[in-house]
């Protein structure tokens, strides 16, 4: 659905500069945190966690803590379990790891929560866990991804450490020829570091029962709608039961999205007790027990012809899910979004995430970043080894908007991105052949002088192709007094959606910006919504708000026009006011009309429902795609290794523009956050599992020292979303990174090449490279990447079966597919006449039906198309071995998935 932007009154808001409905009240000190929350008979929990990283729970000694002053309870899991709670995922879908609120039996991370000390405040809480004794048969744990694929199992009883795998080794037979006929082929490796997300206020729950099968939850989160539905799901309590709320939130950045091991056990402590209970993040356990993100371990190859157009690439990639990630996790995204910007014939990748005995991966603004700072590192390297500029390669291999429609190598359909057009927008405002001047000369005086570039694309706005990604409600009206209210599902971790929500409001309705109160946060308000993620709250809130208000605008023009015996195209809304074209005596206030309205129905239209609402829910494209192109001067000292940045600039593209200041404060935020990945952040492990950075005096946040005035352009190029809005939360954090590095390896040239990316970008290690040697006691020059067997150790892979004649496959069977956002359950049923075969796959959302199967020997392959949430042929190769089978499905642009089933 396409609407026009015009606005209904004079005023525009949309675009402009309003100062944020939010600063006052938090620049004041008077937001409301959820440590801010104090109920009366409030108890106050402290988390005893282990110490080690991997072993066998001898025995919990609680008796000195039982006698301190204030304890009111002493929890372990044999306690919380009496309490059923199914982890789920933020897809809510199963966990796979055997993940329990506290640890059952064994631990498998330092920081794993073993006992729960719940007292009268926090210090007695404190003081009570340190005299807690957990004796712990302590094993060698598995810390790094080389661990994972050789060590002995993370979690026992499974068959791997494979959390999640996606591709096809086997598609690197289709891509290897096509490599081996470029006349240029450039590889590269990253290993991006551990990263703590680090918000400024740690994760927090309070949680308050109401009556005998009600909770209210007060939480630090995304949305409180999200963990509503979350919390109901994961303890099976009827929807109404519970009730979140979630006032200021002081940064979420993928951490919030849903409850975890520590939220949930705040929850079930309140049920078990009767009593409210609080729970708040120190920064010790924000930086060591949190979730963390990133550690990722990428090799990627791309090759070009002569004339520099890119033919094909490979990639392999590998990340570290910890022992117990808030979701198993292969980070498909990275693949899918690596190449949509570019005009690539043809694409292959293995994927896979691996358990450790390390603090499990949760999510961080922009969780497939790697993409962008894998590709724009390789291309920017290639360049220098073809000998053309970094600008004119992007140049040659970009879509523009006249390439469009284009179909990636991966089936992703591309309408209205603008990569291209960002980069000639950013190129036009920087003097390229200027600096370049001053580069040469800076050389002379040994100085080293560096620019960098690179572009992207941002999926944004996502909804209906996950299940918690969906629509927004926006709930709208008109009071009797003519203030204005509006009910949002939304919720701001310093997004600004107090602000901008008002501003589409004000536009498309008329009213002054300042009549106008924006509520949210609370999930007995609007309707569910995933809240702040995927860069989507402008995107879908934005259309919904955007569209209730012209609802309510045509209402009160219906009404006004009436009331007038006036044409309904006669009335416009315009400051508060309804004015009557050619008649200004008959001009009435927006509030004697709402008094009318709602106090007096008799004067409405016939069939006009009383007073003035209205209600809209907006379910957008499937996907809006931001598109931005960053560029970054810098000065490295050869001497110190020291890294200066001298201007930042960058060109965004995210459709109409609410408030500039709002997008370019996000825009801001995750370029910050892209200089602490690139130059100061690291989470490291010894290798006992122990973090290395347990305060901030370790783990180097950026200052404002660090990061530079930014430039802004906005192309602004309207999205087919209602309001033409494009996403922008995560941007800079995506496109940082590589422009950051690139500046630092033009700056580096002279020195030769950073063969293998190891962040963060130390001093230490630039000086590496500048000497060539190993002065920071961390070079490393890997191996390639090899392809591992599931099983991680190919001697204790068992044997395959010999090929024959499948005995029997018809009938039912159980059924597991391993997608991207979790393994989905399904009845398959096979009918089978000679080697022809058909049948159905079942699962709750549905049943299709398949014919045109074969089956040859042990070997059954068919396949399915599916229309939703996208169009994808589901091809499926499996294998049996009597009452069990086995294989894999090629899943389209997910690449190849494992299946596996057994006789139902």
């Amino acid at each position: 659905m396409n609407v026009q932007t015009k606005s209904v009154g004079a005023a525009r808001y949309v675009g402009s500069r309003q100062p944020r409905k939010e600063d006052g009240r938090l620049l004041t000190g008077r937001g409301q945190f959820t440590d801010d929350v104090r109920l009366p008979g409030m108890l106050h929990v402290a988390f005893v966690r282990s110490a080690v990283a991997r072993g066998r729970i001898v025995s919990i000694e609680l008796e000195a803590a039982r006698e301190m002053p204030g304890v009111h309870a002493i929890l372990t899991q044999a306690d919380l379990a009496t309490v059923p709670v199914k982890m789920l995922s933020f897809f809510f879908t199963p966990i796979e790891s055997p993940v329990t609120l506290l640890a059952d039996g064994r631990v498998a991370c330092v920081g794993d929560p073993v006992v729960m000390v719940i007292a009268h405040s926090r210090a007695q809480a404190e003081d009570a866990a340190s005299l807690v004794e957990v004796v712990v048969d302590e094993e060698t744990p598995l810390v790094t991804i080389a661990d994972a694929k050789t060590g002995p199992l993370v979690h026992p009883g499974r068959e791997d450490n494979i959390a999640a795998e996606m591709g096809d080794e086997d598609a690197l037979e289709a891509i290897q020829p096509l490599l081996d006929d470029c006349a240029h082929v450039v590889s590269t490796r990253i290993r991006h570091q551990r990263i703590a997300q680090s918000p400024m206020e740690g994760r927090a729950c309070v949680a308050s029962p109401d009556g005998a099968e009600e909770m209210t939850v007060w939480m630090g989160c995304q949305s409180p709608h999200l963990a509503a539905r979350y919390l109901t799901q994961a303890l099976g309590m009827p929807q109404e039961g519970i009730r979140v709320v979630a006032r200021d939130v002081g940064g979420g950045f993928g951490l919030k999205n849903i409850p975890w091991r520590e939220e949930m056990a705040v929850v079930v402590a309140a049920k078990i007790l009767r009593r409210s209970v609080k729970w708040i993040e120190d920064r010790f356990e924000s930086l060591t027990a949190s979730s963390h993100a990133r550690e990722q371990d990428t090799a990627l190859t791309l090759g070009l012809d002569k004339d520099g157009r890119f033919q094909a690439a490979w990639c392999d990639y590998a990340c570290n899910n910890g022992a117990w990630p808030m979701g198993e996790d292969a980070n498909i995204a990275v693949h899918m979004f690596m190449w949509p910007a570019y005009r690539l014939p043809a694409y292959g990748f293995v994927t896979r995430g691996w358990y450790t005995n390390t603090m499990g991966l949760g999510a961080y603004r922009g969780p497939w970043a790697m993409e962008s700072l894998v590709r724009e590192t390789l291309i920017d390297k290639a360049a220098r080894r073809i000998g053309v500029d970094p600008v004119e390669l992007l140049r040659r291999n970009l879509l523009y908007l006249e390439d469009q429609p284009h179909t990636s190598s991966m089936g992703i359909p591309v309408e209205d991105i603008t990569p291209g057009e960002c980069l000639e927008k950013l190129m036009a405002n920087i003097d390229y052949a200027a600096f370049r001047r001053e580069q040469a000369e800076a050389r002379v005086e040994g100085r080293y002088l560096g620019i960098g570039f690179a572009t992207y694309i941002e999926p944004t706005g996502s909804a209906g192709s996950m299940a918690p990604m969906t629509g927004e409600t926006v709930q709208l009206r008109i009071e009797p007094t003519g203030k204005v209210v509006a009910m949002l599902s939304t919720h701001s971790q310093g997004h600004g959606t107090a602000t901008t929500m008002a501003q589409v409001i004000a536009e498309q309705l008329g009213v002054a910006y300042e009549e106008i109160t924006v509520y949210e946060g609370d999930s007995a308000i609007g309707a569910f919504s995933p809240g702040a993620a995927g860069s989507r709250q402008g995107v879908i809130a934005g259309g919904a708000t955007w569209q209730a208000a012209r609802m309510l605008a045509d209402k009160v023009r219906a009404v006004a026009a009436h009331l007038s015996n006036a044409s309904v195209d006669a009335v416009s809304i315009e400051g508060g006011m309804v004015h009557i074209i050619g008649a200004p005596e008959m001009s009435r206030s927006l509030r004697e009309i709402a008094e009318i309205a709602y106090g007096e129905p008799a004067r409405l239209p016939e069939g006009a429902a009383s007073g003035l609402e209205a209600q809209y829910r907006y379910q957008p494209p499937p996907m809006t795609m931001t598109s931005a192109a960053h560029c970054a001067m810098v000065e490295v000292d050869a001497e110190t290794g020291f890294v200066t940045i001298l201007r930042w600039i960058g060109a965004e593209d995210c459709g109409t523009v609410i408030n500039p200041g709002v997008v370019e404060g996000q825009i801001a935020g995750g370029l910050a956050q892209a200089i602490g990945q690139v130059l100061l952040e690291d989470m490291p492990y010894d290798a006992r599992g122990n973090p290395l950075a347990a305060t901030f005096k370790d783990y180097l946040m950026p200052s404002i020292s660090d990061v530079p005035d930014f430039e802004y352009l906005h192309a602004s190029t309207p999205s087919r979303t209602i309001g033409g809005m494009r996403g922008v939360g995560e941007g800079g954090c995506i496109i940082g990174p590589p422009t950051l590095v690139n500046a630092i390896a033009d700056a580096l040239s002279p020195f030769g090449e950073i063969d293998e990316l190891v962040l963060p970008l130390t001093p230490a290690r630039i000086v590496d490279v500048i000497e060539g040697r190993d002065v920071s006691g961390t070079r490393v020059h890997w191996q390639a990447l090899e392809a591992v067997p599931a099983g991680g150790d190919e001697a204790a892979a068992p044997p395959s079966a010999e090929p024959g004649q499948a005995a029997g496959i018809d009938g039912d069977w159980n059924m597991v597919l391993k997608t991207p956002m979790g393994p989905q359950a399904m009845v398959a049923h096979f009918d089978t006449v000679g080697e022809a075969v058909s049948g159905y796959l079942e699962a709750p959302e549905g049943r299709q039906d398949f014919a045109g199967g074969t089956l040859s020997g042990d070997r059954l392959k068919f396949e399915m198309k599916v229309e939703k949430p996208m169009k994808i042929t589901l091809k499926y190769d499996l294998r049996f071995d009597g009452a069990h089978f086995s294989g894999k499905c090629k899943m389209g642009m997910f690449g190849s998935a494992k299946v596996f089933g057994e006789r139902a």
